[in-house]
């Protein structure tokens, strides 16, 4: 792995920094910490490019709000977005708002170094930042209905027990619809499954999971 390949880990929690530094480290990243989104912010017009590390519950200023402020101030570094267990709506939100992915805590290493790896993939490919619009299509063409009703629900930031209850049906039945779904879809994890949707959603594809700006119900 190359060694000039630099992450900025954004935390407020010191043992978060100091663990996710030593596994980037020993993967062979180069990194830097920042204490906060503010502190970050303060540095990142000057900071060398690389991929950021970003959480989302922070005093003062939260990470959604940082990621909206690189955007404002053309800081064009990949995001990967730390969440809370289950934070499906700010996952949702942080990913409409151009993060490449989000990892839960706690997380694993391999999780980890997965999501680091495909952000820097996605900055090494600036020029080709989005699965092409007809991929997605043919993707998504191959969902069934109710597998289609659990991605739009997904999309809307719902939480399965949310989803089940405005189908009808068991949040067990939810889990099988949403395996299916992104085996189907040929992905891996949720946030590969948001961006097929939403770049179908933004070429205008006439099935395309419906945004939904109602606060999700039931959680």
């Amino acid at each position: 792995m190359p060694v000039e390949k630099l992450v900025h880990i954004v935390d407020d929690d010191d043992s978060v920094r100091r663990s996710a530094a030593f596994m980037l480290k020993h993967a062979g990243y180069r990194v830097e910490s920042h204490v906060s989104g503010v502190a970050f912010l303060k540095e990142a017009k000057s900071a060398e490019r690389g991929c950021v590390l970003l959480d989302v519950r922070m005093p003062e200023m939260d990470g959604l709000a940082v990621q909206q402020e690189m955007a404002a101030c053309g800081i064009d570094m990949p995001v990967v977005i730390l969440t809370g267990h289950g934070d499906i709506t700010v996952a949702v939100k942080a990913m409409r708002g151009g993060a490449v992915n989000f990892i839960e805590k706690p997380y694993e290493k391999e999780e980890l170094l997965r999501a680091i790896e495909e952000a820097y993939t996605r900055l090494d490919r600036s020029h080709d930042r989005e699965m092409k619009s007809d991929e997605a299509k043919i993707r998504l063409a191959s969902l069934t209905g109710r597998e289609r009703d659990v991605l739009n629900g997904l999309v809307a930031g719902y939480p399965n027990k949310t989803i089940a209850y405005d189908l009808g049906i068991s949040p067990r039945t939810v889990e099988i619809y949403r395996a299916n779904m992104m085996e189907k879809l040929r992905v891996r994890s949720l946030s590969e499954a948001l961006r097929i949707a939403f770049t179908a959603e933004e070429s205008g594809e006439e099935n395309a999971p419906v945004p939904v700006t109602t606060p999700p119900l039931g959680q």
